[in-house]
């Protein structure tokens, strides 16, 4: 199978399906001529059209906007927000438009949209362009909520994103874009540079949403995580040389509860590691329905690892990140009881 880094899947991913289908359009600010700003959407119009791949102005409401009334008119849009700390002017068009499209119709439209951004820090981008929302859309029934963590997955999870007929909110962590992860976990990433990173199907294939993957076997103790921090924490497992099941969610919404709470009962003990703040994180929605599920396995309370409850600290970039050390502090923690 060819080598492909993050990028490479994802765009791979979009050629197919505007090979594919028809129906598939491509949308956003610099995603044609330009080939976006992380280079996903590179050569895609060129190939496809002009009327496939369509530059937008600096209007993420009208982008999203616009792939609503394009689903609703029988297209299949991949919106694509620069930033996910730009996603917030087309909230109102996510939440309230597209997650009800389907049931304020009672069946009679739907909406068949991804709405892809990158998101998390690592590469010096500042406090306007590093956060991760994850957690507020996962609070939005209608959505579906996808963030991978290899280019394996990218490909399979964006396509079967593509080809799903609700909306999917794809999330996609830069400092994994072109493969950082070749040497310490914990250093910058440098996202302009091409260094494959796992193999990856030349042809069409899906990863199913709404599925987890078992990342690391073990006994000791379960690292319940996503994105990014899938390969902190495998570095800070290897390095304290605990025996730690690692489970990449892949998909927040909806959530696989089942293979959670099998490797969760497993092991006894959890730790949960995601970039974003930890008041109202995501990982307080895992911490709660691992309590609901395993609370009669559970041998130590759950341990949290995540970003600070403040706004992003340029300045401080790293000691914000989880890192290997405090996962470290965590598993500790947790084996300790």
């Amino acid at each position: 199978m060819p080598q492909m880094n993050m990028i490479q899947a994802l765009n791979s991913a979009m050629d197919i399906m505007l090979g594919r289908d028809p129906s598939v359009v491509i949308i956003g600010q610099d995603v044609g001529y330009f080939g976006g700003v992380f280079r996903a959407t590179d050569g895609l119009q060129r190939k496809h059209g002009e009327h496939r791949v369509l530059d937008a102005p600096i209007a993420e409401g009208g982008i999203v906007g616009a792939a609503i009334g394009m689903a609703v008119n029988g297209l299949r849009p991949v919106a694509e927000v620069q930033f996910a700390d730009y996603i917030y002017p087309a909230t109102d068009q996510i939440v309230s438009e597209l997650a009800r499209l389907r049931y304020r119709s009672a069946g009679e439209f739907y909406a068949p949209v991804t709405v892809r951004t990158p998101c998390g820090g690592g590469i010096r981008g500042g406090q306007t362009h590093s956060q991760s929302p994850e957690g507020i859309f996962t609070h939005v029934s209608g959505l579906k909520v996808a963030m991978p963590s290899n280019p394996y997955d990218a490909k399979g999870l964006l396509i079967a994103a593509i080809e799903a007929d609700d909306p999917v909110i794809f999330f996609e962590p830069k400092r994994l874009y072109n493969g950082p992860f070749d040497g310490d976990p914990d250093k910058p990433a440098t996202p302009w540079s091409a260094h494959p990173k796992g193999e990856v199907p030349a042809g069409h294939y899906t990863v199913p949403l709404g599925r987890a993957e078992v990342t690391r076997l073990g006994t000791q103790v379960t690292i319940v995580t996503y994105g990014t921090l899938v390969h902190v924490a495998e570095a800070a497992a290897a390095k304290a040389g605990i025996d730690a099941e690692i489970v990449d969610v892949r998909t927040m919404a909806p959530l696989d509860v089942e293979t959670i709470a099998a490797s969760v009962c497993k092991t006894g003990r959890c730790v949960i590691a995601h970039e974003a703040t930890r008041f109202s994180g995501f990982g307080a929605e895992l911490a709660a329905t691992i309590q609901e599920e395993c609370f009669w396995h559970l041998e130590a309370p759950i341990e949290r690892v995540a970003g600070w409850d403040t706004p992003y600290p340029h300045a401080f970039e790293w000691e914000y990140f989880p890192g290997q050390a405090r996962i470290m502090r965590a598993l500790e923690a947790v084996l300790e009881v």
